[in-house]
């Protein structure tokens, strides 16, 4: 296990060398109310740099408490923050009057009912990214991404431009269960340290665990399973069998958002 006191300090340190490096003027970054976005601000307020904390509600039926509950404990605690609160729900809603049309040189009607709910859901992420980017721009900012190591190079749950468009990673190389020692170290609020994990992109809130079919502590285990390639899959039973073929099935369907962009490369000879 980490030491979380070391392991922050290791962290806001970093944060202040690669911004002193890229001359940028702060830190933006997209608060959903989840463990791992808390866990980033208060790393990226502890550096002293100008951070600005952005929401950004998408045709939510109710109110994203625990977002607003974090934000109003980072800037009690640091002068160095601020907020910004932006409604995407009429950017999505134009986008689908756009793109919601019949031509079937495009698609089939089968196809759009069949991957509809996935293209929005990545849409909402995406529309997040781009607005995160506008502020970034304006006030040369860096964006933070708030992935942590299982989503980012176990089993890639994150939208590909979406919120895995960011410049910098400071909690990629931690679990989850590293991310909850920090949390309590930091005392991030309890009701955000206890919420079930969730991305927010379905109307159904359907949680991480939900949609990955294990846990997050489950999925630590077949990573570290698989870094040590000690035993064939098959010898593993039950359960166990179960969260190491989900592990790997996810790995592959999703290693292209893990490696650099393909290019191919021209023969000059």
């Amino acid at each position: 296990m980490i030491d979380t006191k070391k392991t922050i300090k290791h962290i806001v340190s970093w944060l202040k060398e690669y911004i002193k490096k890229s001359q940028s003027n702060g830190f933006i970054i997209g608060i959903s109310g989840g463990i791992d976005s808390s866990v980033t601000s208060v790393l990226v307020a502890m550096t002293t740099h100008p951070t600005i904390t952005l929401e950004m509600p998408i045709l939510e039926k109710k109110k994203n408490f625990l977002s607003q509950k974090h934000i109003n404990f980072l800037k009690s605690k640091f002068i160095n923050v601020h907020s910004l609160k932006r409604d995407l729900s009429c950017l999505l809603n134009n986008f689908c009057t756009v793109v919601n049309t019949d031509d079937n040189n495009v698609t089939t009607i089968t196809e759009i009912k069949k991957n509809k709910n996935l293209a929005l859901a990545n849409i909402k992420s995406r529309l997040r990214m781009m607005t995160l980017y506008y502020y970034a721009n304006i006030k040369n900012y860096l964006v933070v991404g708030t992935g942590n190591k299982i989503e980012d190079f176990g089993v890639g749950f994150f939208t590909k431009y979406g919120d895995g468009g960011v410049d910098l990673h400071p909690i990629a190389d931690l679990t989850k269960s590293e991310i909850r020692s920090i949390a309590k170290e930091l005392n991030i609020l309890d009701c955000i340290q206890n919420a079930i994990p969730t991305d927010g992109l379905w109307d159904d809130q359907r949680s991480d665990e939900e949609q990955l079919k294990a846990s997050y502590e489950e999925l630590e285990w077949a990573m570290k399973m698989s870094e040590k390639k000690l035993k064939r899959i098959s010898s593993f039973k039950e359960r166990k069998y179960e969260i190491m073929k989900i592990y790997q099935t996810l790995h592959k369907k999703n290693i292209h958002k893990m490696i650099p962009i393909p290019v191919c490369k021209i023969p000059r000879n």
